[in-house]
């Protein structure tokens, strides 16, 4: 088994550079490009042969073979039965408040009057019908579930489903999966993963009605998946392996700012684990923490690879720089364990989510904050926003002009249409006026 060593640490000094290099921070590469050409014919099967293709593809892959993907109703209410009740109590709590963030999330319609008689509504509808991807490949993650759910009902999503990997002892998604989908009412979950999930999503299969948008976290092939759908469906992101930043001064405890690293490192070995800091001090003591804490760790395989090939220990001049290193890295999570951390944070453009101070780990975001975790990675948080209600509805504009208030404008709409050689929209305009003409 793998063992964390001191020097396996990358440890990476911007100090005394009068224009730090950035780009050198270390994250995994997510080729999605490569994994893009191996998930295409696995699109197009499922496009040309439905249900059949899906079937097929997972008893290839996953080595399981599933008759039917749909999982029976029975199964989902057995699940929810069985579960632990220290784990059925934390999910209602997590459900609980991520509906309490999520709901104020809501956008009402806004109705403008440009002029007499002229009004535009900005009106926000839910999409019809949304596939949810869970992944169940090192882990099951109920947690996304809810993640997932939550917003999507929220903002008046119609029609929901839940894909999942099935396992191999029993043919249907985890059981912790099933009971959260039955504790969220979603009646509807398949025994599917990876490109084929996604494509039978897109595409719709015998059992599967087709979706207009796809969310949910998922491996290199999900994301590849999403990519080559995207435009027959929406996508929330290609979300790859997950990753944290810690900008921490002296003032942070080794003893957490380690175990934060570690906690995210678990997840996948390609996951990445910052942390930056002005203090060699604090970094050396979190290094040897690392290490300490690995040793025990039950899945120190993964952490041990995450850390020693793309995480490292970043040391700057300053909190200053410090900032600009993470808005430029812009991470999934940040942490900011400073001396004055709320307004360090408030100076923070890039990230996916910011946990203020030593009581915030990312875990409790992970589970129980009531803020969502999905999130943007790879550095599209300096573009991308995080899973929320927004992700499940879509803006339309309501125009609503009388005669008179056309007319105000008609010469205009000539001028404009007739600079741009589009006479037949300015004829629009003119054969509803009186006479036929402006």
């Amino acid at each position: 088994m793998n063992a964390l060593h001191y020097d396996d640490i990358r440890r990476i000094d911007y100090r005394g550079q009068l224009r730090p290099d950035f780009s050198t921070l270390p994250r995994a590469e997510l080729s999605v490009e490569d994994a893009a050409e191996a998930v295409r014919p696995v699109c197009d099967d499922v496009r040309e042969r439905g249900g059949s293709a899906v079937r097929e593809i997972t008893k290839r892959f996953d080595g399981v073979d599933v008759p039917r993907t749909r999982v029976p109703a029975a199964a989902l209410a057995e699940a929810l039965e069985t579960l632990e009740p220290a784990v059925r109590e934390a999910l209602a709590e997590a459900v609980r408040r991520a509906r309490v963030v999520h709901e104020a999330q809501r956008r009402t319609d806004v109705t403008v009057q440009v002029a007499d008689g002229a009004t535009v509504t900005e009106r926000w509808v839910a999409v019809d019908r949304v596939g949810l991807y869970v992944p169940g490949g090192l882990t099951a993650y109920p947690s996304s579930v809810v993640m997932n759910v939550i917003p999507a009902q929220v903002a008046g999503v119609r029609s929901l489903t839940v894909a999942s990997p099935p396992q191999h002892d029993t043919g249907l998604p985890h059981p912790v999966v099933l009971a959260a989908c039955a504790l969220l009412g979603i009646d509807e979950v398949h025994a599917v993963g990876g490109a084929q999930a996604i494509a039978a999503f897109a595409y719709g299969t015998d059992e599967i009605d087709p979706v207009d948008l796809v969310t949910g976290p998922g491996n290199v092939y999900v994301a590849a998946a999403k990519r080559l759908l995207k435009g027959v469906i929406g996508i929330d992101s290609e979300a790859g392996p997950t990753e944290i930043a810690v900008l921490a001064d002296a003032s942070a405890n080794a003893e957490h700012v380690a175990a934060d690293l570690l906690s995210q490192a678990e997840h996948d070995p390609r996951a990445a684990a910052l942390l930056v800091t002005d203090s060699e001090e604090l970094a050396e003591a979190v290094a040897h923490e690392m290490v300490r804490q690995a040793q025990t760790a039950e899945n120190r395989d993964r952490i041990v690879v995450a850390l020693r090939d793309q995480s490292a220990l970043v040391l700057v001049d300053s909190i200053e720089e410090g900032l600009a290193a993470v808005n430029h890295w812009a991470p999934e999570h940040l942490e900011v364990i400073t001396r004055n951390a709320e307004r360090d944070a408030a100076r923070v453009r890039n990230a996916g989510a910011i946990f203020i101070g030593p009581y915030s780990p990312v875990s409790l975001g992970d589970y129980l904050a009531g803020s969502n975790h999905v999130l943007p990675t790879g550095g599209t948080a300096r573009h991308s926003s995080g899973l929320s209600v927004q992700s499940f509805v879509k803006g339309i504009h309501v125009v609503n002009y009388d005669q008179r208030a056309l007319t105000e404008v008609a010469d205009h709409i000539a001028a404009i249409g007739g600079a741009e050689k589009l006479h037949a929209h300015v004829a629009a305009v003119q054969v509803r006026l009186e006479g036929g003409a402006v």
